[in-house]
């Protein structure tokens, strides 16, 4: 009992450090961060109003609130304002990905998002799921329909013969089995089933199985519609021979594979949307100037507002043109949640998208 008592009291005054904010902070956008005693981060916020946003923190009750929580693991806050709600958000993600801090959760990501993902290793998988940033897995997306992205994954998956089992499954291709150890069988019954073409069990050859998972992503990059051709193959050949039941299977598999091509085009259409400068307006008239390319904020300066400013934005305008438009291809990993906040940003304030201006329109 005593150690819990010990454990429960707070590491800092916290009497002292409400004072401090009261007299200090200010109503101002922000982000503020929770440090433990030895100075590392346990926590970034982001807020309209930075004072009434960490006094908010005093009110929580221990220990059933989290807010109140990291209260009291914090030995002192510290905060840095910033012009506008749009850069609060931003400044919050780009220090939680600085920090890793331990009581932000998953980057605040939207719980709804998903996206493809195909893993590395020796045998590549196509599956779903969301956003870890991991740098051995191609990420494609985002989706917001989790049945119907799944039923066109399984579907892809199948047509190809694209294992989907655990990633910690043994891979055993063709000529790497010895000849005198005992015959191998598939883990489980998706090889029966014609549907998987067994790398865990010497199947395939590595060659066959990287040429097949290949074709998968160049599906999924727009650059084959294979897939789809073989189902319109198969779904021909049984309705001319009357199968129809089969047909009809084959066909609920092309739509499957069409609105995974669609959804697909529509998300890389979106991203590429977001390609523009962006004028936000401070919330003291302080404005900025975003320079955002497929999602990702490029570069950003106070708003040019004389013509020595104007020309030299427009430099740094020329020299990102200048730089090799990205080619369609998995999402990079290392700005997934900043795709993810901008495209959040711009569908909750449509009316932002009339302060936007075209690259292109900077040059003349």
């Amino acid at each position: 009992m005593a150690t819990a008592l010990r454990l429960s009291l707070p590491t800092a005054d916290l009497s002292a450090l409400r004072d401090r904010v009261r007299r200090t902070a200010e109503h101002r956008p922000g982000v503020y961060r929770m440090l433990d005693p030895m100075g590392r981060v346990l926590y970034v916020g982001k807020a309209k109003r930075v004072k009434a946003r960490v006094l908010s923190y005093f009110r929580a009750v221990y220990p059933e609130d989290k807010a109140a929580r990291i209260l009291h693991a914090t030995a002192t806050i510290a905060w840095d304002y910033v012009p506008s709600e749009f850069a609060a958000h931003l400044t919050e993600l780009r220090q939680i990905t600085r920090y890793r801090p331990p009581f932000n959760h998953h980057m605040n990501r939207a719980r709804r998002t998903l996206f493809i993902k195909v893993s590395g290793g020796l045998a590549p998988k196509i599956g779903t799921g969301g956003a870890t940033g991991r740098e051995d897995q191609r990420w494609y997306g985002p989706f917001v329909s989790p049945g119907r992205l799944q039923e066109a994954i399984r579907s892809l998956n199948d047509l190809l013969g694209l294992r989907d089992c655990a990633p910690a499954m043994p891979i055993v291709f063709a000529g790497q089995i010895d000849l005198f150890a005992p015959q191998l069988r598939a883990a489980c019954m998706r090889h029966e089933f014609g549907f998987c073409t067994g790398p865990c069990a010497g199947f395939v050859t590595e060659a066959e199985y990287l040429r097949r998972a290949d074709t998968g992503m160049a599906f999924l990059e727009g650059r084959t519609i294979q897939p789809i051709d073989r189902v319109v193959d198969e779904m021909q050949r049984a309705s001319e021979a009357a199968e129809f039941e089969r047909a009809a299977k084959w066909r609920e598999r092309f739509e499957q594979l069409e609105w995974l091509l669609s959804a697909t085009s529509r998300a890389r259409a979106a991203i590429e949307g977001l390609t523009f400068v962006y004028r936000d307006p401070g919330t003291f008239g302080d404005d900025r100037a975003y320079l955002v390319r497929n999602g990702i904020v490029r570069a950003s300066y106070p708003w040019p507002g004389t013509p020595i400013e104007k020309e030299a934005f427009r430099g740094v305008v020329a020299e990102e043109l200048g730089r090799p438009s990205p080619v369609p291809g998995p999402l990079p990993s290392q700005h997934l949640d900043e795709i993810l906040l901008l495209m959040a940003w711009f569908r909750r304030h449509p009316e932002a998208f009339r302060r936007t201006s075209t690259l292109e329109s900077w040059l003349t």
